[in-house]
């Protein structure tokens, strides 16, 4: 399930960064890119995190994280309400607890 959802969090990632470079200008354009760039460096992270070692905890706060964090800026660069922006940072820090959490399954092999 957790490479499913990552493979569609890579496809979505494409999708958005397509959309800010060729449909999208301004601060519109700089989410969709900010977005789809996090969100396609940790779908890819959730895939090999998967295969190692006590990696699926973290692989899931990488999908989660990086749908959270790139959607609120998609819904924002969409039109949604800027308000959005406050919720960003809740993405990132589960992106961030990702990293830390495999760091530290990897530090007790």
């Amino acid at each position: 399930m957790i490479v499913a959802l990552a493979a569609f969090s890579g496809a979505m990632a494409v999708m958005a960064g397509a959309f800010g470079a060729h449909g999208a200008s301004g601060k519109a354009a700089e989410w969709l890119r900010t977005g789809a760039l996090y969100q396609m460096v940790h779908a890819v992270a959730a895939i090999v995190a998967t295969g190692l070692p006590r990696g699926r905890g973290p692989a899931w706060l990488f999908v989660a994280g990086g749908g959270l964090f790139a959607g609120t800026l998609y819904a924002m660069a969409l039109g949604g309400p800027r308000v959005l922006g406050a919720i960003t940072p809740i993405g990132g820090a589960a992106l961030i607890g990702g990293w830390l959490w495999l760091a530290a399954g990897s530090l007790r092999r």
